[in-house]
């Protein structure tokens, strides 16, 4: 995401002009934008006309709209974002309170503008916002997936791209093998399966496999295979087989990590990111660190120290009591929580993280509800905590 221009004031207040370059950026546009906010960008709308003779005509009109936002609907599998809301500005075309819903579009700049109005509604860059802001924004565009997953059983495969924020599947690969291997039919469609599974993952990774690619010395992300039995083994000896005959494919040879899984499917991914082998490769990546994060809470859980909490009222009760300060305190909350239509739950939590950060002194993680790290928060209702010391279970009680 390039930022534009930036007019945030200090109470505030004001707007940011961003452009979205790849797919990615659209999940964090979904993330800054929350209903309340006032939303400029171009629009295509289908506009009718009247003759004099009464005949009408219909025609698709280009026109840049200001609309305040009432609803958003985010496709992560194709990384589309469609905003919905009310009309602000008048037009030769359009009236002010019309409907109209705005789809956001790569490489096409729009301006959000944040500021509360004197009903209380509507939200500001308060310090969650400006962080997703510093978030989005990628200086130096390196942001690129993390790592890539092949999940893979016989006949089925499931490519995914693991990046900072988010696990999109790109795309699924499935074909009709028979279980029994019978006059070699098994082998064949196998060969086949791989080869697809193959030119579909290279076609992703927008790999050059052309002989002039040779001498690229760009780094290649990490590629984890993850199968039940020996499908993802096998699959890596067909990319080495292949690449004798296409040298260019070499340069991936290195980073193919093959693990295991319990089955093809992308519920498996959590798993392979659980390995012992994966968490050693990733361990400096955005990913790692949470998935790490989520397993100190779980091991805490076990062991019963009473060092962990989650579930909203728990959490607060903590940092109420002190327990989610200085001196290895973590909030993990899920960024879905910001996301909440009610703009005083949204406070709520911008409260609740602000207090814990800059007063206690502990350590805030929002966690991404697009990565398994953040899908296994949500099941804790979405915010947890690592505490100082253990809060007596009798002592909440008595609180309540």
């Amino acid at each position: 995401m390039r930022l534009i221009k930036n007019r945030i004031g200090h109470d505030g207040s004001g707007s940011v002009t961003l452009i979205p370059d790849e797919p990615e950026d659209m999940w964090h546009a979904y993330n800054l934008i929350v209903p309340g906010d006032l939303l400029f960008a171009t629009a295509v709308r289908r506009v009718t006309t009247t003759a004099a003779t009464g005949s009408t005509s219909s025609s698709r009109i280009r026109l840049t709209l200001e609309i305040r936002v009432k609803t958003l609907d985010f496709d992560p599998q194709n990384s589309q974002l469609h905003v919905s809301g009310q009309i602000m500005n008048e037009t030769p075309y359009t009236t002010i309170g019309q409907h109209h819903t705005l789809d956001l579009e790569l490489n096409r700049q729009f301006t959000l503008e944040k500021k509360e109005g004197p009903d209380g509604e509507g939200s500001v860059w308060d310090s969650v916002a400006v962080e997703a802001l510093k978030e989005a924004v990628d200086e130096g565009g390196n942001r690129k997936a993390e790592a890539i997953a092949v999940i893979m059983q016989e006949g089925l495969a499931h490519i995914c791209f693991i990046g900072q924020f988010r696990t999109v599947l790109r795309q699924k690969v499935e074909m009709s093998v028979p279980k029994k291997r019978i006059g070699g039919d098994h082998d064949k469609i196998m060969a086949k399966f791989f080869k697809t599974t193959l030119d579909t993952l290279l076609r992703h990774m927008e790999f050059n496999t052309s002989a002039t690619s040779m001498s690229n010395n760009d780094p290649v992300r990490p590629v984890l295979l993850a199968s039940p039995g020996f499908v993802a083994a096998a699959f890596q000896k067909h990319i080495q087989t292949v690449a004798i005959t296409t040298p260019a494919l070499k340069r991936l040879l290195p980073s193919i990590i093959v693990v295991h899984s319990a089955s093809g499917y992308t519920h498996s991914l959590t798993e392979v990111l659980q390995s012992q082998t994966v968490k050693t490769l990733l361990s400096n990546t955005k990913n790692a660190r949470e998935t790490k994060l989520m397993d100190d809470f779980h091991d805490q859980l076990r062991k019963e120290t009473n060092k962990a909490t989650y579930g909203p009222r728990e959490v607060e009760y903590a940092v109420d009591q002190g327990a989610v300060g200085r001196g290895g305190g973590v909030l993990i909350i899920s960024n879905e929580l910001f996301r909440a239509q009610d703009v005083a739950e949204r406070k709520r939590w911008v409260s609740l993280v602000d207090r814990v950060r800059d007063i206690e002194g502990g350590d805030v993680r929002v966690l991404s509800s697009e990565h398994e790290s953040g899908k296994r928060l949500a099941g804790l209702g979405g915010i947890a905590a690592l505490l100082t010391f253990p809060i007596d279970d009798d002592l909440e009680s008595d609180n309540e």
